[in-house]
């Protein structure tokens, strides 16, 4: 197995880490090797945004969006010429 040194571990951050790990009653070594493992599992997060509210929305059943009728395009303004 290998090792790991982590180094200028803030004060606060190093507390809760000591604090998460009592209330699951494991070392803050066990701890953190527990939240890396959690960490580095997850599954990959969506790669787009269309995905990423896909995701999101499909446990609710999906959302019915009442879309506008689509018009044809209107012409072009015309501007008159400059006359010299």
């Amino acid at each position: 197995m290998a090792s790991i040194t982590i180094r200028n571990l803030e004060d606060g951050l190093k507390r809760r880490l000591r604090i998460r790990a009592a209330e699951h009653g494991r070392s803050m070594e066990e701890e953190a090797r527990e939240i890396l493992r959690h960490v580095v599992t997850e599954s990959a997060a969506p790669r787009n945004l269309a995905a990423s509210i896909r995701s999101r929305v499909a446990p609710l059943g999906g959302v019915e969006i009442d879309l506008p009728p689509r018009n044809p395009m209107r012409n072009p303004p015309r501007f008159a010429g400059k006359r010299a």
